[in-house]
């Protein structure tokens, strides 16, 4: 089975509407991503929600990737 988030480090904040965090942790995991609580430079990109912190403002400080639910959800959906 293909693995197309292998070696990718991926963080998510705030509240998911299509899906509980844990459903999303474990989808994008049998996608071959690794989840992470924190954003470093490491990180491949974030999935932010409603009401996203300061992780959000890490991230962006950093200049890591922000996906909005929407498109994680179209990740997901084409896998």
């Amino acid at each position: 089975r293909a693995l197309p988030l292998a070696g990718k480090t991926v963080v998510l904040t705030g509240t998911l509407s299509g899906m509980s965090r844990d459903e999303a942790k474990a989808r994008l995991q049998e996608l071959g991503a690794k989840v992470s609580g924190s954003v470093s430079a490491k990180t491949s990109f974030i999935v932010a929600g409603e009401k996203s912190g300061s992780k959000l403002d890490q991230a962006r400080e950093l200049g890591v990737e922000v996906l909005a639910e929407a498109a994680l959800l179209e990740l997901l959906a084409d896998k």
